[in-house]
């Protein structure tokens, strides 16, 4: 009884706004005091799970993130996207869901990438006339590509919690990634295909003389993901390594080569990621300390036989799970619905035969839809004031994008496990 009281205290704190820190950390005294239980040792299971060097990579790739952000590292990308897509109706736009993908394969973050092209790309939208309702829902519904371009902090972390190969968990979401970046341009051209508003820019003289000065400006940026990618696939690094080299690449880089770095901004850098990364690591103690009590009272035995109940179809089984990891991510970040998700229904999910690595990808996918879908979508909220678009002229076209880009994008991950599974069993057997 004192655990479903619980339940619906966390869904009525998250549902009105409550951080998630905090929500949990209520659950957590309620459950204290009133269930009887000796918390230390739930405590001290959350403090020893804490204590991980996978972990370390978390608050790097933050830090690398924003560094990236505050340097203007991020800006040669959208230039060169722009060189090649400015010249097409609807090009530009398409150019901004190009530029999340490189980013996102960087900072590992929706919200960072958000931050990040939505800030650099919507000023020249907004200059070249493009619907500021209908580009600024395709930045939003783009930067959740963080999630499944890797190095993902997130699958990171969803690796860690189920004892899964890292590499085979970040191949996994590669496939779903491109799949989910064409489908996003694909759209967003049929939607502004008939928009006469639109300022197109010629193709420039001399494009490949252009295309060569942008790329050899662009390079050091360019080289940043090549850089991580490959020590981690290469297996020079792990990702942790990785993570550590993309903050020391990253630093001069902003200094000396973008100089978007000064001794000011990069103090401001610095404090502005701590405060992030001490956010972020209390809400995966508090959900790792709450998932625990979860296992305790074995509620994902119970979410099992309630699913069960419903139906034994393993097709039924697999939707109604898409389904909960949908609300969850509309009601939290994508690190908490990780941990949250990981733990209540990656067992039911192996019950009902599905491969973790694939369900890997199918939760990056689901979460990352959850983060932009209404009414709570925590990165929808975030667009809005990133791209200064009001509400309600975003609703509308992310809906639009949520039902012909990412929901496609679900069902073929979810139901053709290939699409997940291929990329690792080639490269890693």
């Amino acid at each position: 009884m004192v655990i479903l009281i619980a339940i619906i205290l966390l869904c009525i704190l998250l549902a009105i706004g409550v951080s998630v820190p905090l929500a949990f950390g209520a659950v957590l005294i309620l459950l204290a005091y009133t269930g009887g239980y000796d918390v230390s040792g739930f405590f001290a299971t959350g403090h020893w799970k804490m204590n991980s060097v996978i972990l370390l990579a978390i608050p790097l790739f933050i830090l690398a993130g924003n560094i990236m952000n505050r340097g203007k590292i991020a800006k040669p990308i959208v230039e060169i996207a722009e060189l090649f897509f400015g010249h097409l109706r609807g090009g530009l736009s398409a150019a901004a869901v190009v530029a999340s993908a490189m980013f996102g394969a960087i900072s590992g973050s929706g919200a960072a990438t958000l931050t990040c092209i939505g800030s650099i790309i919507m000023p020249h939208l907004r200059k070249a006339r493009y619907p500021e309702g209908i580009s600024a829902a395709l930045v939003i519904s783009a930067s959740p590509l963080g999630l499944l371009i890797p190095p993902s902090a997130a699958q990171l972390l969803y690796a860690w919690i189920g004892q899964l190969s890292v590499l085979k968990c970040f191949l996994a979401t590669v496939i779903p990634g491109l799949i989910l970046t064409t489908l996003l341009i694909l759209v967003n051209f049929f939607i502004l295909r008939n928009n006469d508003t639109i300022r197109i820019t010629k193709v420039p003289q001399r494009f490949f003389q252009k295309l060569g000065k942008k790329t050899a400006i662009a390079t050091p940026a360019i080289l940043m993901p090549m850089i991580i990618l490959g020590g981690i696939y290469g297996g020079i690094m792990t990702p942790t390594e990785a993570a550590g080299v993309a903050v020391i690449y990253a630093i001069p880089v902003g200094f000396f080569v973008y100089r978007g770095l000064t001794l000011n901004v990069f103090y401001e850098c610095l404090k502005e990621s701590s405060i992030t990364i001490g956010v972020v690591m209390a809400m995966i103690f508090t959900v790792l300390v709450a998932s625990r009590f979860l296992i305790f009272e074995d509620i994902p035995g119970m979410a099992e036989d309630l699913i069960y109940s419903i139906s034994e179809n393993p097709i039924v089984v697999i939707l109604m799970i898409n389904l909960v990891m949908l609300l969850i991510g509309m009601l939290m970040d994508d690190i908490s619905g990780i941990i949250l998700s990981a733990s209540l229904l990656l067992p039911i999910a192996e019950g009902a035969g599905m491969d973790p690595i694939h369900f890997a990808a199918v939760l990056g996918v689901n979460l990352g839809m959850g983060n932009i879908t209404p009414p709570t979508a925590p990165l929808l909220y975030l667009g809005a004031q990133v791209t200064d678009v009001p509400i309600r002229k975003l609703i509308s076209p992310t809906l639009i994008f949520i039902i012909f880009a990412w929901l496609p994008t679900l069902m073929l991950t979810t139901f053709l496990p290939d699409v997940a599974l291929w990329l690792p069993d080639l490269l890693l057997g």
